[in-house]
This record gives C-alpha cells, sequence and structure tokens, in this order.
C-alpha cells in the first residue's frame, strides 16, 4: 500500500513513497512505448500527435476515434474489434457523419459484435453532441452528460485525446492495481471499485495521463493476465506486493483480486417461425427463392432492443413441437391476423431444428421452424390487417435478408433454414427426377451439380452419369478424384418442370 506518514492529523506522502510513485508512472510508460500493440485506433492518436495536431479537429478527431473504440472493446476481444472499428471509421469518419446516420445503418454495422445498445448510445450521443453546437466534450465532467458515457469512457477520451489527468479504471486495470497493492477485497463491491478510482487517480501521470492509462491496461491485457501472468516480463515487478507476497507463502499472484462467482446464466426457450410468403408462381425449389419473409422489430428497451429478427415466441420452458407450434400461431393470428386455416394456404411447416445461443446471463434454446405460406388476397392483404401500433415489422426478400446486418443469432437460424431448404431440394432432385425418354437404363446416377436455373416453372439440372451394369441403381454417390468411373462420366442436360412443393418432380 502507498507509504504515508501522519502530519497534523492530515496523511502526507513521504519523500520517499513519492520517489517510488514517479518511478513506476516512468517504468511503466517506458514499457508501453516500447512494447503497446499496433493498434488503429492508436495509429490515429499517435499520427496526430507526431505531426503536433492540437488544433481543434485533430483532437476531436482523436476523441472520436477512442470513444468508438472504447465502446466497441467493453466486453469484446481486441482482435474482433480491429475489423469493426475500420469499417466503422471508413465508413463514419468523424462524429458529423456518424450524427448523419440512421439507426438501421447503425445496427447493421454493429451486427455480430453484440451488445447492440452500445453502438445506439454512440449514435444518439454522436447527434447530441452536433446538434448542440459546441464541438467535441473534453472534460470528464462534460463528457458524462453524454448519454451512453459513463465514467470509464468519459476518463478514456479526457485523458488520451485532451491529456486532462484523470484516471480510467476497467477490468484490466483493477488486476492490476490489485496484485500492484496487494488487494484481496471483492472488486465487485462498490467501495472497493470506489477505492480502486482512487489509487488509479494517484497513480495517473499528469504529463502523459493518457498513455500512462493506456499503459495500465495494456499490462492487464497482455503481461498481467487472469491466469497466466508473465511477472518476469512485468515492468513493476519489483514493486508487486502480490508477488512479493506469492514468494514467502502458499498465496499466489493470480489470487488477487478475489474470484467472485458468475451469477448462474438463466435459460430461457423460444420457438422462432421463419414465415416465408410465396407469391402466385412461387415454389421452394430453391434455396434462394423469390419468397418473402417476414420480420418483427423488437421493442427499443430490453434484450437486442430494436433489432430485427423472424417472429417468435418466449416459451415457459422445453416444449413439444404442438406446444410450439400453438404458441406461434397465437403470435401470427393477434399480430397479423394470420389464421393458419382461414386466410392462407400452407405450403410447408417443417421443423428445422433447434439452436442455443449465449448471451452473458441468459442461455436462450431457439426451436426453429420453416413456415411457408400463400395468403388469400396475396401481400396486400396482410398489409392491410397488421396493427402497426403494437409491433413494427416489414417484408423482405431473400437477397436483402441475405444482406441486412442481422444479428449473429439470428443470422444462425437464417443459415438453418438455407440449409434445410438446400438439403430439400438435393433429397427431391435424387429421388424424384424422371430421366427424359431417350437415356437408356444402363447408366446410374452419380452426382447432381448445385447449379439449377429456373426460369417460369421449368428449368435445366445438369448431372452427370456413369455407365453401370445394366440395372438401373438410383445411387447418389460422388466418385472420388481419379478413379475409374470418375474417367467415364457424362454430362447430361435434363429438362424438368417445376411443380408444386408436395407433389413429385416431373
Amino acid at each position: 500500500m502507498p507509504m504515508d506518514d501522519v502530519v497534523d492529523g492530515k496523511k502526507k506522502k513521504t519523500t520517499a513513497a513519492n520517489h517510488l510513485h514517479n518511478q513506476q508512472e516512468e517504468t511503466t510508460t517506458e514499457w508501453y512505448d516500447q512494447n503497446q500493440r499496433d493498434l488503429p485506433w492508436r495509429r490515429i492518436n499517435n499520427s496526430d500527435e507526431e505531426n503536433d495536431d492540437d488544433d481543434k479537429d485533430g483532437s476531436e478527431r482523436r476523441a472520436y476515434a477512442v470513444w468508438v473504440s472504447e465502446v466497441m472493446l467493453q466486453q469484446t476481444r481486441v482482435q474482433t474489434v480491429i475489423a469493426y472499428f475500420n469499417r466503422w471509421m471508413q465508413k463514419w469518419p468523424t462524429i458529423h457523419h456518424l450524427a448523419r446516420a440512421s439507426l438501421e445503418e447503425v445496427n447493421e454495422m454493429w451486427a455480430g459484435l453484440g451488445y447492440y445498445r452500445r453502438g445506439r448510445y454512440l449514435l444518439e450521443g454522436a447527434k447530441l453532441i452536433v446538434e448542440e453546437g459546441g464541438g467535441f466534450p473534453k472534460t470528464v465532467h462534460t463528457l458524462r452528460k453524454v448519454r451512453g458515457i459513463g465514467d470509464y469512457t468519459a476518463g478514456a477520451i479526457a485523458s488520451i485525446a485532451f491529456k486532462e489527468a484523470v484516471p480510467v479504471v476497467d477490468g484490466n486495470v483493477v488486476r492490476v492495481i490489485a496484485r500492484l497493492k496487494a488487494i484481496s477485497a471483492n472488486p465487485k463491491d462498490s467501495a472497493t471499485i470506489k477505492n480502486f478510482w482512487k489509487l488509479a487517480g494517484q497513480l495517473v501521470d499528469p504529463c502523459r495521463p493518457g498513455d500512462f492509462n493506456q499503459a495500465l491496461m495494456e499490462l492487464g491485457a497482455t503481461i498481467c493476465t487472469p491466469l497466466s501472468p508473465t511477472c518476469s516480463a512485468c515492468p513493476v515487478s519489483g514493486q508487486c506486493h502480490a508477488l512479493s507476497v506469492s514468494r514467502h507463502s502458499s498465496v499466489l499472484v493470480t489470487d488477487y483480486p478475489l474470484k467472485v462467482v458468475k451469477a448462474k446464466q438463466r435459460h430461457d426457450y423460444s420457438a422462432v417461425s421463419v414465415v416465408e410468403i410465396l407469391q402466385d408462381n412461387d415454389v421452394i425449389a430453391e434455396p434462394q427463392s423469390d419468397g418473402i419473409f417476414l420480420l418483427v422489430k423488437r421493442p427499443d428497451e430490453g434484450l437486442l432492443g430494436g433489432l430485427w429478427e423472424f417472429p417468435s415466441v418466449l416459451l415457459g420452458g422445453e416444449a413439444d413441437l404442438a406446444t410450439r407450434r400453438e404458441a406461434i400461431d397465437r403470435f401470427l393470428n393477434k399480430s397479423f391476423d394470420l389464421d393458419l386455416k382461414k386466410s392462407c394456404s400452407v405450403v410447408l411447416r417443417a421443423d428445422v431444428g433447434d439452436y442455443v445461443h449465449v448471451f452473458t446471463h441468459i442461455r436462450l434454446k431457439m426451436y426453429v421452424e420453416l413456415l411457408v405460406l400463400r395468403l388469400k388476397g396475396g401481400m396486400n392483404a396482410l398489409h392491410g390487417k397488421l396493427n402497426s401500433k403494437t409491433m413494427t415489422w416489414k417484408s423482405v426478400d431473400s437477397e436483402a435478408l441475405s444482406n441486412m446486418g442481422l444479428t449473429s443469432g439470428v443470422r444462425k437460424v437464417h443459415t438453418m433454414i438455407q440449409k434445410f431448404k438446400q438439403e430439400r431440394r438435393l433429397h427431391h432432385l435424387v429421388g424424384q427426377v424422371k430421366i427424359m425418354q431417350g437415356l437408356t437404363t444402363h447408366f446410374k446416377m452419380v452426382f447432381i451439380s448445385d447449379n439449377l436455373s429456373r426460369r417460369g416453372g421449368y428449368g435445366l439440372i445438369t448431372f452427370q452419369v456413369e455407365k453401370g451394369s445394366g440395372k438401373n441403381t438410383n445411387s447418389a454417390t460422388k466418385p472420388s478424384p481419379g478413379s475409374k468411373a470418375g474417367k467415364n462420366l457424362t454430362e447430361v442436360l435434363v429438362f424438368v418442370k417445376f411443380v408444386d412443393l408436395n407433389d413429385e418432380w416431373k
């Protein structure tokens, strides 16, 4: 702990303590200068500093880059963030560009990064700062007034971009300080957190606050790691109380800070229905069919707020197929006025499988189905029935759906549907395509091409055949490369007619 003397009833640091404190600052920042990782947001900061860019535009550019990167880095690995940060800065290089973006655009850019509220707060904060017209807030006090900017982010922006001598405290900093000072208290306790902020404030280098704060975070991320710290490479190992204690007792460096038992994940269950609406002449002949898919928007507040998903219903627990379908039917009836027995015809309803998506505190098991419908009256009937006041929704074709910025969970469901339709198509082709007259029975089908061309209900299928033993085996095994069978393959084009989904191919 810091060395203190009591003078006239007040605590005052001794000269020795000041010397040790300054030594820690210099040693840490020197280590950072030589060992910092090459990260895109740091390049922006370092480039401006090398060019002595202290004008308003330069400092705001640094502040914006720090803000975006720090928000993305919350609960997300650095290697994951790099690609997202580069794409983000390419699309919205300044806060003014971001302020003109829509939430839909931001969500699409954020897709797959998780914790989507972060992206929404970035957008709302950018709009607020630009609308107020006073420039980027420069101090922790003014930064904290922007929604979504907490103590940590405010400290990072103020110290790195504007050189305000303020601390930052994240998980990495807590771990470094806890070991440096041998603090074994619960790091999640509010009083302990307050103490960490106080200690970090005492350590911060007033001359290079941003670099010092980044150095502490870099130490925690690369050297003073949770399970395998590399103490031999640590620049402040000589002042580390935890390391000193570990050399004279059974206590380990990794015993600091105190390990907190994580809250048990809640198990949730949902039924997801991928509703595809066919137009008059559509059939599900290909994975990329011309059907229209229904998407609903989640409430703005709460988990995955404001994001698009397939129609889904939360279940009370594990549920059988009949229970899940009843829940989905009630939802479609209530939300879209869709009565599967009256207002539409069911072309296909198939149980596709289940998928477990893991959030921080929730383990969500999704039961996925494909529901293909023909509406009586077409899409216009659907548009006229939905109560838009209770739910936001839209319909998109397959191409638009593939290009949307969907969450990783929704993307996984979409992939499951595409795979199901692909397998179904190949099954029909293998088992039900009737070779046109002119081909003898002395052939067996060994491979069907994945290229299926459909035009107006008719098309050509490309597959290959090999001379057999004189009987039709209807086999569908692909020969190995270089085999004798492979050398005798002949490509054949078969003209087929696409009929209704549940009928045979002709």
